[in-house]
């Protein structure tokens, strides 16, 4: 469960979306998603407040995972997190919107739906991946994020009942509103 109140909530099916502005390793729900560089070793802003969460164990884990590639994720515990597991999703550095990056960055929300059905988790927390410092365009982010989780879910609920779009500010927030009703979701 969500310990903040949401913006805007929709439903896809049986699945309860919520967009929320909030600091991601607050959030008390089964994952939470790390917007992670291909290292998984820790960084800045989404991916350093997720390792000083965590703690130091989340990086001995993640040593072990060998790094992943662009556009996938992988999952670890969550040690001193509120959220049980983190899915570490590595998202594509905007280079201008012509290497593939906007399929990249859907591949990234789907590698991660799938690793929360694959470990039986009903709830997942998404941060607004590659917005900061890979300077992904945020209202197109928005729009990749939501619509690619809204088709996941409407094709395959996977058992996730509660997914959450965990954005750090308010203009973040309002990109993921602006999607929701482009999409007919609210």
């Amino acid at each position: 469960m969500v310990n903040v109140s949401p913006l805007l909530s929709a439903n896809i099916g049986s699945t309860r979306l919520d967009i929320c502005v909030a600091d991601i390793t607050t959030l008390s729900l089964d994952a939470i998603v790390n917007a992670a560089n291909r290292t998984l070793l820790g960084g800045g802003g989404v991916d350093g407040a997720i390792h000083r969460g965590a703690g130091p164990e989340l990086l001995e884990e993640c040593r072990k995972l060998g790094g992943c590639a662009t556009g996938s994720a992988k999952i670890s515990r969550g040690y001193r997190l509120r959220a049980k597991h983190v899915i570490h999703a590595v998202g594509p550095v905007w280079s201008g919107g012509n290497s593939g990056e906007d399929e990249l960055l859907a591949s990234c929300y789907r590698t991660a739906l799938d690793l929360a059905a694959t470990h039986r988790l009903a709830s997942i927390g998404f941060p607004a991946i590659s917005t900061g410092v890979y300077r992904f365009p945020a209202d197109l982010a928005a729009r990749i994020a939501v619509g690619t989780v809204a088709a996941e879910l409407a094709s395959s609920p996977r058992g996730i009942a509660h997914v959450v779009f965990c954005c750090f500010a308010r203009e973040a927030a309002d990109h993921h509103i602006e999607a929701f009703t482009e999409l007919g979701i609210a």
